[in-house]
């Protein structure tokens, strides 16, 4: 090919290029360079395509071809660096800056604008890879080139300025040269401004401070920009803040830096750099209050500054608050640690550490020793440092490691021996050895090195302090050292404490010292004991105004828990002052300080004392005697509490600790005296004389104990006259007191002294009380004494004249009004008596004596406020007149019975609890007088209406014995009859016939009590002649009826039915038959079966009752008539009835429960009900109500069951907790143990009670001798057949045929025995699978024949059959219990042979038998059973056969899910439900109700069905 074919060519390939057909530029050029393969512009062209193409290899090795055949042409560079823009290709990073370079160097000289464009590419590609060199100096390049090209100043800002954009960003990153660089663009970029001062200029004033700010070594240039700036912008804070947080961090303010600041604060008074910094010059010029101050409030602006935080530590190490000092020490380590750790922080950190291990060895406790001992090891180089080593051996120091702190000072020491801090250190520790001498040498020598230090001069002279008194004293030694130290150090309160201590104790100067422990005080506020002290003093010199200043303050400024000195102190002075109030609120205050500080205990009980918290003042006293046993005066305060509270045993007990202690104490003796002597005061207003004396004697003991000590004090002898006189009141036998001889003048022993001996004593001690103080109240007590003296000695009394003489001297004396009266009222004056106790009354409400006087007048009237009177009496005061008169009353009121419904017996009797208060006033009587047999009789009579019936025999008792030597036989007669009765309740029945006896029999109560006690005891023909007697002697016809209905209640308990029978006739035609009567004659009838007879006595029973009267009975009854005649719902109508007529009625309740039981057990869930409800109405009538709601539960079936709790068995624990001695209980016990077993058989578990049931039959039997025989022979043949039915379930086959032969052995004619016996026989056979052969069927046949009522021998004999395959005859069965429990009214039975019935029918019908026969009886059986009542295994069986019949039928579907999602289906059926709709859905394919059934057992937990679920779905 010629070169015109090349060109031609190449042009081709140009125009295919210019006409985007790259491929025939391609080929146009592959044409060329077959020819040349040199061909420049060939290659370029294949590069152009290639690149266009997308195929950047073939492109980039055609464009490095081109430039290796001619490098200075240009288009190959272009087409290079155009393909490396544009591609990611993996070397166009690494070689690009190599093109551009190229570029460069050919456009130099060519094209400025094109060289500049790439120069600004490579700068970008430079910035991208972080080549902050490069960067620098090719823009400082363009900017060359630009300045020679004459570019404006404008232009060259704006260079400058993208130059310091560009390596502002990573300052931290460059190198020496960059950063020079940056700087220079940044002076530049400032020196071309065109606006100056402007924002822009401003703007980047702020960068260039910010960039100089970054580096350390620029110091000189940051400042002379700030300065620079603040020349052309004084208001601008920028420049100020930098320059004082570099001076700030450097540390060392000048006064250039300090006018700064000032500047600064002047701008912006919350300044936190300006504060900062003023607060460091203020250190330097050891101004530390102010330092602290600036320090605070520029940390709250500037948190983050953690040379502040140092600085304010130092200032605070300096003023002694190291606590303080910690914590900022604490804030600036936490800044160090969140800015990280590099070189300077490094430093500051290790100062900061330093500072921190200094304060926490001022702290001086083991904690902070320890903390400051891990902080010096967390300084680098620490071991190094003598400093560091002489605060670590401080702090094991000031830890008790004596050990480790004499090696650290022993190498100090070795290492530096010109070291003022080690001399220091060994001081310290030969002080802390008690050493002072070597103390006092180590200190001079560390003074010698180091005269300057405060702390070595406080030390020494703390141990001259220490060294004892001489040295003390000595002004040259002590004091000097302590001056010298509050010299050098005015912060170290610790020095003026000890200057305190010297002027106060050894000068005598108080007001001196004051002065020095209150500057102490100022200086350290937690300094206690110098608070302490200037308080102390400031009282001491009445300066009371001062102290509690200082007290207040302290108070004010206390956190809780704290400053326990001054609470105690202001609680104190608060007392003192008494303000009561006040000073309880600080002593508490001082408690929650120290809890466990006996004395602030004790100073608080007194302050609540003082204000007449008694309770609150024993809790106070008790705890301080708890805190210190030892404390003598705080046992005391307690006793002494307790005895003003009125409690005296206890505090005789307390009192007792004393004397344990200490022998002599007196005023504990005293106070023991004093308990006993209240204590016989309050026995005597009890009538307890004999307790009386016995405390008399004692408190005798300790009074006469305490004058052994003290005879000197006049209130211990009035006290023993106050004992000796308060027996005055008891009788003459009683008194009988020993005496200590020492009282009677003797040297020992004892003396036994009677009543008039001991008055005569206390009459001696009043005399020796007035001798040593003579007070009215002694003199008066005298008096009384000399009084009694005579009441004893004779007996002495006033004419009635002489009396009203005496009322005109005592006219406002109700004494003497009363005594007035009593003379009238035995002269039979009743108008005057009445006056004269009315006037007493009148001037004493209170007195006694008067309103008895109007009691007695009240009786002799025959008023209707008698016993209200007498009542008053003993509300007032216990008093032998006005308890008989009282008791009498109440009595009286009693024995008339027809009083019942009237207002009078309602408000004496039942609403003033009149037979409890007149018992217990009756009680007190006959314990003080024990000769009045009436009194006695009475007591007795009241005891039994209270049912204390033993105590009712021995008053009895004790009347007997009184009245048998008396005259009067009547009352003899009266108490015997009571005697006897009571008896007989009380089950004496031998006793009682005895007590009747000792009677003529002649008057009508004696001869009926005579006939029930015989009644009772047996003697039912003996009763019948008594109370046949007592026919000829009745005279009321209502008497007469209660006689005869008792008579035919002994003919019926002998058999005689027909007489008794004709009796209750007779009483029922008599003109007033009784209640009684009619009850008994309806209760004979139901006892002979007779409706007729019940109903017609019933119905005459109405006619005598009101419609409110005995409801229960009346109801009883009727239910009763109505069980005889089988109308069984009729039962539970009339209970029903009789409950909503009285709703509040708990017998009703209790009733309506159990004929729910009984008779319609479908409302067992309201039988339930109702004997909650009587259970909750009254604990008596539900403890029976118990047992009935636990049948009427067991009798729901599984839907209690199912539940978490068994409440039938709950309920039936309870009653037997209740009441254990009833059979039923136990019965009812072993059914529910029974129904919980066949729960646990039936969700598979193991059941929780295991071999009950022959010890539950054993306690049925044992607990069956208080009821009637057929009610017993019942219960335990249930009993029994329920135990047996127990074994045979947990397949203790042996024991259950063991239990049933030996009943039969005791009794062989027991159909219902023989039965059980022949269903445990054939358990073992029916197990074995084998066919039973005729003749057991045929005895099987017989037994059940001989048990034909039975409903449960028909089904067991069916299921014989059924598991035999005799379906017929086992439907025969079925149906032959079915009509027996329809003849006896089964519910229950109905329901059970109706279920059976389906269920066998259903079994056939799965076995695939065809006959309409058997789905026909399963559809009638179970739709007889819903007729009955809501039945979900009757609405399952439908289902079930259903489901039988046709699997896939929408009707099967429909009553299976009827199942499993309506409410009300027991777990069970509804799992057995759900397991063949899921059958029904698979075989359909319906997933989605699949999803839905899945779910559903899910949750509900049916693992079953998803087992299934998951079979079904892999086939």
């Amino acid at each position: 090919m010629s070169s015109k074919e090349v060109k031609t060519a190449l042009k081709s390939a140009r125009d295919a290029i210019r006409n985007k057909e790259y491929k025939e530029a391609l080929k146009h050029c592959k044409t060329v360079l077959k020819q040349e393969k040199n061909n420049y512009n060939a290659w370029v062209f294949i590069g152009v395509a290639a690149a266009e193409l997308e195929q950047p290899d073939q492109a980039q090795g055609a464009y490095k071809k081109a430039a290796e055949l001619e490098p200075d042409q240009l288009l190959a560079w272009q087409g290079l660096a155009s393909l490396y823009e544009k591609c990611n290709h993996i070397n166009a990073k690494d070689d690009l800056p190599g093109v551009y370079q190229k570029l460069l160097d050919l456009y130099e000289s060519v094209d400025k604008q094109k060289w500049c464009d790439v120069c600004k590419k490579l700068v970008d590609l430079y910035y991208q890879e972080k080549k902050h060199v490069e960067v620098a100096r090719t823009w400082h390049k363009l900017i060359k080139t630009r300045q020679e090209g004459g570019a404006e100043n404008q232009e060259l800002h704006q260079l400058w300025k993208k130059l310091t954009q560009l390596l502002a960003e990573s300052t931290e990153d460059q190198n020496n040269e960059t950063q020079q660089l940056l700087l220079t663009a940044f002076e530049n970029a400032l020196d071309l401004s065109d606006k100056i001062p402007s924002e822009d200029h401003q703007v980047l004033y702020r960068h260039f401070i910010q960039c100089l700010s970054k580096f350390p070594h620029e110091t000189a240039r940051l400042k002379k920009a700030c300065e620079g700036m603040i020349n052309i912008y004084p208001t601008v804070q920028y420049p100020l803040e930098v320059l004082c947080l570099h001076l700030i961090e450097t540390g060392s303010l000048t006064d250039e830096g300090e006018q700064y600041c000032c500047r600064l604060v002047e701008m912006d008074s919350k300044s936190g750099l300006g504060l900062i910094g003023l607060g460091i010059k203020a250190l330097q010029d050891k101004k530390y209050e102010d330092a602290v101050r600036s320090l605070t409030e520029g940390l709250k602006e500037s948190p983050l500054c953690t040379a502040g935080w140092y600085h304010l530590a130092e200032a605070q190490v300096r003023m002694h608050k190291p606590k303080e000092a910690v914590l900022s020490c604490n804030q600036a380590l936490k800044n160090i640690d969140n800015l990280g750790v590099s070189g300077g922080n490094l430093h500051q950190k290790n100062l900061c550490l330093h500072l921190k291990a200094e304060a926490l060895i001022k702290l001086s406790d083991y904690e902070s020793s320890e903390e400051a001992i891990r902080t010096l090891d967390q300084v680098s180089d620490a071991n190094n440092i003598p400093g560091l080593l002489v605060l670590k051996g401080l702090a094991y120091l000031n830890k008790g490691s004596l050990d480790e702190a004499s090696k650290i000072m022993e190498d100090l020491l070795s290492s530096y021996p010109d070291l003022a801090e080690a001399h220091a250190l060994e001081a310290l520790i030969h002080f802390t050895k008690k050493d002072y001498l070597q103390a006092e040498k180590c200190f001079q020598l560390a003074l010698e090195k180091d005269a300057e230090v405060a702390e070595y001069h406080y030390q020494l002279g703390l141990t001259y302090w220490s060294m004892g008194e001489e040295t003390r004293k000595d002004k040259t030694k002590a004091l000097t050292h302590f001056l010298k130290a509050a010299k050098l150090d005015t912060y170290m309160g610790k020095v003026f404490c000890y200057l305190g201590h010297y002027y106060r104790d050894v000068v005598g100067d108080r007001n001196r010292a004051r002065g020095c422990y209150r500057k102490a005080f100022e200086l350290d506020d937690t300094d206690a004991e110098s608070g302490a002290a200037a308080v102390d003093l400031s009282v001491e010199l009445e300066e009371m105004e001062t102290a509690l200043a200082i007290l207040t303050t302290v108070t004010q400024k206390a956190s809780a828990g704290a400053a326990k000195w001054a609470w105690l102190r202001r609680g104190l002075y608060y007392l003192k002052a008494g303000q009561h109030s006040q000073a309880v609120a600080d002593l508490q205050a001082a408690l929650r300080a120290d809890p466990k500080d006996f004395n602030c205990w004790e100073s608080l009980g007194e302050a609540y004392l003082s204000r007449g918290g008694y309770t609150t003042a024993l809790k106070s006293f008790t705890k301080a005697s708890e805190l210190n046993p030892e404390s003598t005066y705080s046992v005391f305060k307690v006793a002494a509490i307790q005895q003003i509270l009125g409690k005296y045993k206890e505090a005789v007990a307390q009192y007792q600790l004393i004397i344990k202690k200490k022998e002599d104490y007196v005023p504990a003796l005293k106070g023991l005296g004093e308990c006993h002597l209240m204590m016989a005061k309050a026995a005597l207003v009890d009538y307890l004389d004999g307790k009386a004396v016995d405390y008399i004697e004692k408190a005798l003991e300790y009074f006469t104990r305490a004058l052994q000590h003290r005879a000197d004090v006049s209130c211990l002898w009035k006290l023993v006259g106050d004992a000796c006189t308060s027996l005055y009141a008891v009788s003459l036998s009683k008194v009988n007191v020993s005496v200590l001889g020492v009282l009677l003048g003797q040297k020992e022993g004892k003396q036994v002294l009677k009543k008039n001996e001991l008055l005569h004593l206390g009459g001696r001690c009043y005399g020796r009380a007035l001798k040593l103080m003579s007070t009215s109240n002694t003199w008066c007590d005298l008096g009384i004494n000399y009084y009694r003296q005579a009441q004893h000695l004779a007996e002495t009394g006033s004419k009635s004249n002489d009396l009203p003489e005496l009322l005109e001297k005592s006219l406002h004396n109700a004494v003497a009004w009363t005594n007035l009266g009593v003379l009238y009222l035995a002269n039979e004056k009743i108008e005057q008596a009445h006056e004269a106790f009315k006037m007493a009354q009148s001037l004493d409400p209170s007195y006694l004596m008067c309103w008895i006087g109007q009691a007695l007048i009240a009786e002799t009237v025959g008023s209707y406020d008698t016993m209200d009177l007498f009542r008053h009496t003993t509300e007032l005061s216990m008093h032998t007149e006005g308890a008989i008169g009282y008791a009498y009353w109440v009595c009286t009121t009693l024995q008339d019975k027809s009083n019942r419904d009237t207002e009078l017996y309602q408000y004496n009797i039942l609403q003033m609890n009149a037979i409890p208060a007149a018992q217990v006033v009756l009680s007190k009587y006959t314990e003080r007088i024990q000769n009045y047999a009436p009194a006695f009789t009475m007591l007795g009579y009241l005891n039994e209406h209270l049912q204390l019936k033993k105590e009712a025999a021995d008053a009895y008792q004790r009347a007997i014995l009184l009245l048998q030597t008396a005259e009067d036989t009547d009352a003899y007669n009266v108490t015997i009859r009571n005697y006897g009765r009571l008896l007989c309740s009380i089950g004496e029945y031998d006793k009682a016939i005895q007590a009747f006896k000792s009677t003529p029999l002649e008057e009508l109560e004696d001869i009926i009590g005579f006939g029930l006690a015989l009644f009772m005891k047996g003697l039912y023909k003996e009763s019948s002649k008594a109370y046949e007697r007592a026919l000829s002697t009745v005279e009321s016809e209502q008497d007469k009826a209660h006689i005869l209905t008792a008579l035919a209640i002994a003919e019926y308990k002998q058999g005689k039915m027909d007489v008794a029978k004709t009796l209750l006739f007779k009483c029922s035609i008599l003109k007033e038959p009784t209640k009684e009567s009619l009850q008994a004659l309806c209760a004979l009838g139901l006892a002979m079966q007779d409706a007729t007879l019940s109903k017609a006595a019933l119905n005459e029973l109405l006619k005598h009752c009101k419609q409110k009267d005995n409801d229960y009975q009346r109801c009883l009854l009727t239910s009763a008539i109505y069980a005889l005649q089988g109308r069984t719902v009729a039962v539970q109508r009339q209970a029903s009835k009789a409950v909503h007529s009285n709703p509040a009625d708990p017998a009703l309740w209790s009733l309506l429960s159990r004929v729910v039981a009984q008779y319609t057990q479908r409302n067992a869930k309201g039988g339930a009900v109702a004997g909650n409800v009587a259970h909750i109405l009254d604990s008596n009538h539900g403890k029976k109500a118990l047992l009935y709601t636990a049948v009427n539960q067991l009798a729901v079936g599984s839907s209690s069951a199912d539940g978490e709790k068994n409440t039938a068995l709950k309920a039936i624990q309870k009653a037997a907790l209740l009441s254990p001695g009833d059979p039923a209980v136990w019965a009812g016990l072993m059914a529910a143990c029974h129904a919980d077993d066949k729960l646990a058989l039936v969700k598979n578990t193991q059941p929780k009670r295991m071999d009950l049931h022959l010890a539950l039959l054993s306690a049925v039997s044992a607990s069956n001798k208080e009821f009637f025989e057929n009610y017993n022979q019942s219960l335990e043949k249930w009993s029994l057949s329920q135990a047996v039915t127990g074994l045979i379930d947990t397949r203790r086959i042996a024991e259950a045929e063991a239990l049933c032969t030996k009943n039969l052995k005791s009794n062989p004619d027991q159909p219902a025995v023989i039965l059980l016996l022949r269903q445990v026989q054939c358990k073992p056979l029916l197990e074995s699978q084998k066919p039973l052969p005729d003749a057991v069927l045929e005895e099987l046949q017989k037994t059940v024949m001989s048990n034909s009522t039975s409903v449960p021998a028909w089904q067991w004999l069916a299921h014989i059959y059924q598991s035999q395959g005799m379906m017929g005859a086992a439907e025969m069965c079925y149906r032959k219990s079915l009509q027996v429990a329809s003849q006896q009214g089964s519910w229950s039975g109905k329901l059970s042979s109706l279920l059976r019935l389906a269920l066998l029918a259903l079994e056939v019908c799965m076995a695939n038998i065809s006959s309409d026969h058997w789905p026909s009886l399963v559809q009638e059986a179970t739709t007889e059973a819903l007729k009955l009542c809501f039945c979900p295994l009757a609405v399952l069986l439908q289902a079930l056969l259903q489901f039988k019949r046709k699997m896939g039928a929408r009707e099967t579907r429909r009553l299976l899910e009827r199942v499993v999602y309506q409410p009300g289906y027991p777990k069970s059926i509804v799992s057995t439900a759900r397991w063949y709709l899921l059958r029904h859905l698979h075989a359909k394919n319906d997933y989605e109700l699949i999803d839905v059934l899945v779910n559903n057992a899910k949750t509900h937990g049916d693992t079953r069905a998803l087992e299934l679920n998951q079979k079904l779905s892999s086939q």
